[in-house]
């Protein structure tokens, strides 16, 4: 069994991972990092101290009303992208130890097409 980088756990939820395929397990938010564990797999996880966490970035559909996935970007080790069942919950329970000025928004789709179409008609 994997030992726990925390001491003190917040939140425990049912969540998805989704690096590659997707792998189901529970998020754990406490203390010291956020944690992923597989449901099936003991040796699948995912430590981040939150002196690590960078970004993290929340995915913002129909003006907040449903936020389909999150991801924590880390200073070294990239971008780590999950969903879960309630994600209001999580990274209000995220914003007790990252900074607010750290959490950010995605770009939209077509916010995504206009920066493309804009660089296209740069050149």
């Amino acid at each position: 069994m994997v030992q726990s980088i925390n001491t003190k756990v917040d939140l425990v939820i049912d969540a998805t991972s989704h690096l590659g395929l997707p792998e189901y397990g529970k998020i754990m938010i406490g203390d010291k990092g956020f944690e992923f564990y597989n449901d099936r797999d003991a040796r699948k996880f995912i430590q981040i101290p939150w002196e690590e966490v960078d970004y993290v970035i929340a995915s913002v559909m129909f003006k907040g009303k449903w936020l389909p996935r999150y991801a924590i970007q880390t200073k070294r080790n990239g971008t780590f992208s999950f969903s879960s069942k309630e994600p209001k919950k999580v990274l209000r329970a995220i914003r007790e130890y990252v900074d607010p000025n750290q959490m950010v928004q995605s770009l939209s789709f077509f916010d995504v097409v206009k920066r493309g179409l804009k660089s296209k008609f740069k050149k």
